[in-house]
């Protein structure tokens, strides 16, 4: 992609806007913090994909991306965000007993 074109798009992607609150509130800002989902031999892929999908809002196809992750390499990255939206995720997909954890990036 030539560099004039390259930046006539860039300049066309907009720009988040974040309240000032948010830029000064310290870690807790933006996409700080990840529930990582891991792996265990108890649940089916389908009741993993469900509960991703109750717990994260996202299609059947990410879901099925992350629990295929989550069983050919021990975990998965299931979400990003802040940090109490990260506990409303993790509690949705521990519901199950699935095994979470918050991270921060």
């Amino acid at each position: 992609m030539n560099s004039s074109l390259l930046a006539r798009w860039t300049a066309s992607i907009p720009v988040p806007v974040t309240k000032e609150s948010e830029q000064s509130s310290g870690t807790d800002t933006l996409d700080a913090y990840r529930v990582v989902l891991f792996n265990d031999e108890e649940h089916s892929f389908d009741e993993v994909i469900v509960q991703i999908i109750k717990a994260t809002q996202c299609s059947r196809q990410k879901a099925e991306r992350c629990t295929w992750e989550v069983h050919t390499r021990g975990q998965s990255i299931v979400y990003f965000g802040q940090m109490n939206s990260c506990l409303k995720v993790s509690s949705i997909l521990e519901e199950i007993a699935l095994k979470t954890e918050i991270q921060t990036g």
